[in-house]
């Protein structure tokens, strides 16, 4: 989790050199044993700031204390700091993931963390994994007691139980596993906040959601026939996507057609109805003469594809005259055999 960094010191080795310098100056009487008192003071001062010294990885923060209260940090790197007993320093990895496991302990099980109570009162074995990184060096060693043993612990089964309660157990056994990993995440990062022990959860993950054992076939066959409700809908939703196109095709095909039909018959008759008025005008103009053309409009189209003559009753001998189609705005004409037709060459 951290560790408490402090220079490695051949103790042995450091006394007898010590015992050889203090030695030499022993012999020369009282001025020498001063000088030697003298001459160890230093020596150790020097070997005692000489272990102030220490490095700092890149991954790694170094929480620094003087006479045990927080007096800074240092990042990675070779620093010094006060040694023991005026100094300390803590060197915290801010980049190890580390992980916590509740309900279970590799693979023994811990019924009393695991098993929980539903908001429909019933019991559910639920074990779960947390990861979690040191995200505030400082909060992480000085505002709460083992933050990342007991506390995370207990925090993690606060807001898992506390969500578990909240629903239903066919939910959490089934479709809302991932809604409980993501509240659970969410509510245990809050309660860690306010605790203030410098902690970010980085992943929640069920291991097992399991009902009692007494239950367990019955719910078994829960699961089995809910899996089965989903793919018939499933089924059901792939047929509707496959049909619905072509029917809206060929409904689209059939309101075409009919706005097809529909303009036609309006222009159709707008069309009878122009023809109309504009008849009734001549009409008014000249009765008989439209009468006459209508009379001659309807023999046409009583006798299609029929030759037909006209006799002029008028001055000159009763000639014959071809009559052509009125609707095509033809005139009548004389006919170019002969203007005396005997009387067999009728129609």
């Amino acid at each position: 989790m951290y560790r408490q960094d402090e220079p490695e010191v051949n103790v042995g080795q450091a006394l007898d050199r010590l015992a050889g310098f203090f030695r030499r100056f022993t012999t020369g009487g009282g001025a020498g044993l001063l000088w030697g008192i003298l001459g160890l003071i230093v020596i150790g001062t020097i070997v005692w700031l000489s272990s102030g010294l220490y490095q700092v990885q890149p991954a790694e923060v170094a929480v620094l204390r003087r006479f045990g209260q927080y007096a800074g940090t240092s990042e990675s790197g070779l620093h010094w700091w006060w040694p023991n007993p005026v100094g300390t320093r803590s060197i915290v990895d801010i980049e190890q993931r580390r992980r916590l496991e509740v309900g279970v302990r590799g693979d023994t099980p811990f019924l009393e963390e695991s098993q929980m109570i539903t908001s429909d009162e019933n019991i559910v074995d639920v074990q779960l994994m947390v990861q979690f990184e040191i995200k505030d060096p400082v909060q992480f060693l000085f505002r709460a007691v083992d933050p990342s043993g007991q506390t995370i612990k207990d925090a993690t089964e606060s807001a898992l139980r506390q969500v578990v309660g909240s629903r239903e157990i066919d939910d959490v056994l089934t479709v809302q596993k991932e809604a409980v990993q993501a509240e659970t995440k969410a509510q245990l990062q809050q309660l860690l906040d306010t605790y203030e022990v410098g902690i970010r959860i980085a992943e929640v993950k069920l291991l097992n959601v399991n009902p009692p054992a007494e239950v367990q076939d019955a719910f078994d066959d829960v699961v089995r026939a809910r899996e089965d409700k989903e793919r018939i809908i499933n089924l059901a939703d792939a047929y509707g996507e496959d049909i619905l196109p072509r029917a809206r095709g060929d409904a689209q095909k059939l309101l075409q057609e009919a706005e097809g039909f529909r303009a036609k018959r309006v222009n159709e008759a707008t069309g009878q109805a122009a023809r109309f008025l504009s008849i009734l005008e001549e009409y008014r103009k000249a009765p008989e003469v439209t009468r006459q053309r209508i009379f001659l409009e309807a023999m046409e189209d009583v006798l299609p594809g029929v030759t037909k003559f006209v006799v002029d009753n008028g001055q000159g001998g009763g000639s014959l005259l071809q009559f052509l189609n009125l609707n095509e705005g033809a005139p009548f004409q004389s006919s170019p055999s002969s203007r005396q037709p005997s009387p067999g060459s009728n129609q």
